[in-house]
């Protein structure tokens, strides 16, 4: 009989790839989603799928049962709560393995900042609930570049003067489902790095070249400007994007190297490599 992973956070960014990964590794992958009709446009009817609220405890029980790992790989309004939910419940359904996306830049001097704060405490109900887990802390993702590209536009705020070891979502991905295979990944904090350190102007502009060679250049907004747009309009996610780039371009890209003692392969995949299989198939999909 195939072991179950629950995922959540299936339709996300990474939540996907992961999702693939783990089918592809032979396990049966159950979706907990909210819309239930985004979900059957990525996944075909292999994957089993329940239309559950992430937030209630009692939805996240039955989508427990028989499961024996969970995958978190939520937004981080609602991920810490969930974390602390799925421990406690875990146990009582003979769940064995927990795997959670954190970030590279997670760590006590860093809780001042709110989103950092609620991936510490996920970390802390998973790491304290004694059961098996691996907590995997990427750097900037390039699946994420797009969030720069707004009305044909490319955007970055500050200067953002640290490179990031820009990692691909199928690298994590390959990560994530070796994970559950192997012993050894068990109770395994590992920061995953990219093979490039790259700065976020050089990577959209590259992104730009490649995905969307209409947009010609990368334009840079300082913060008090965005501060002042965001207050005017009231635009709390652009009050959020500004006030999470101001913490990446004071804190950098991590407080601690890669290290995950040879257990699982680093990230292979560069930014080029990336665009190119995106291009590939924007290309496929146009014809």
């Amino acid at each position: 009989m195939q072991k179950i992973i629950l995922v959540l956070g299936a339709t996300g960014t990474l939540g996907k790839p992961i999702s693939y990964a783990l089918k592809e590794a032979g396990f049966q992958v159950r979706i907990m989603t909210r819309d239930l009709q985004k979900a059957h446009i990525i996944f075909d009817n292999s994957f089993e799928m329940v239309a559950w609220d992430v937030m209630d405890a009692n939805c996240l029980e039955q989508a427990l049962h028989g499961c024996y790992g969970v995958h978190i790989s939520l937004p981080t309004e609602v991920e810490q709560p969930v974390a602390e939910t799925v421990t406690r419940l875990a146990s009582r359904h003979g769940v064995e393995r927990i795997s959670y996306i954190s970030g590279a830049t997670v760590a006590e001097e860093h809780r001042w900042f709110p989103m950092i704060n609620r991936k510490f405490l996920a970390e802390k109900a998973i790491t304290e609930s004694e059961i098996p887990y691996t907590i995997f802390c990427p750097t900037w993702v390039m699946d994420g570049l797009k969030m720069f590209i707004n009305q044909g536009r490319a955007f970055m705020f500050g200067t953002q003067p640290c490179p990031y070891h820009w990692v691909a979502g199928e690298d994590i991905a390959s990560m994530v489902s070796t994970a559950y295979r192997i012993d050894e990944a068990e109770n395994k904090r590992i920061i995953v790095h990219g093979p490039e350190a790259i700065h976020l102007s050089d990577a959209l502009r590259r992104y730009c070249t490649v995905i969307q060679p209409e947009i010609k250049q990368v334009s840079s907004m300082p913060f008090w400007l965005v501060k002042m747009l965001a207050t005017l309009t009231n635009n709390q996610q652009l009050k959020g994007a500004c006030e999470m780039m101001s913490y990446f371009e004071t804190v950098g890209e991590s407080t601690s190297a890669p290290k995950n003692d040879g257990i699982l392969a680093a990230p292979a995949i560069t930014l080029d490599q990336w665009l190119g299989s995106r291009k590939a198939s924007l290309s496929s999909i146009s014809i």
